[in-house]
This record gives structure tokens, C-alpha cells and sequence, in this order.
């Protein structure tokens, strides 16, 4: 069981590091010709979805991180029984 773990918490991080690289950050280039970087824009189509992506998977990913440190514990602590 723990194997499947490591390997879901392998693809999830993988998966976490493409969606936040994959995030638009700014405007990209509208700040060189004027445009003004404190404008308040709503996240919209792809974007929004992106993002809502990357939480979940944040989320999955701090899940499976605790339940391989439950697990782990469990283990050690049975196996140091004297």
C-alpha cells in the first residue's frame, strides 16, 4: 500500500509542479507599453480552471503526504515493540 502511495504522491507532484508553471503571472508584456499592473482582473476560462487545479492538487497532495506519515508511524511503532 505504501509503494502506491509514494508513486501517487510522485505523479501529484509532478502534476503541482507543471500547474504552477504553467500559471500567467502579471500581464506579461502590457507593463512595458503602459499598462497598469494594480488593475483587479477576475481569473476567466483556462485560467480559472488552472487554478482550480492546482488546489486541488495541493490539497491531494498534503492528504497523501499525512496519510504516509500516519501510516509510517503506525509501522515504525509496531515493529519497535520489545
Amino acid at each position: 500500500m505504501q509503494t502506491y502511495l509514494i508513486v501517487a504522491q510522485i505523479v501529484l507532484s509532478v502534476a503541482l509542479i507543471l500547474a504552477v508553471l504553467l500559471q500567467v503571472r502579471g500581464g506579461g508584456l502590457g507593463g512595458i507599453f503602459g499598462q497598469a499592473d494594480t488593475v483587479f482582473r477576475t481569473k476567466r476560462g483556462v485560467e480559472k480552471t488552472l487554478f482550480q487545479l492546482t488546489i486541488v492538487l495541493v490539497v491531494l497532495f498534503v492528504a497523501i503526504s499525512l496519510l504516509m506519515l500516519r501510516l509510517g508511524k503506525l509501522c515504525n511503532g509496531s515493529s519497535k515493540r520489545e
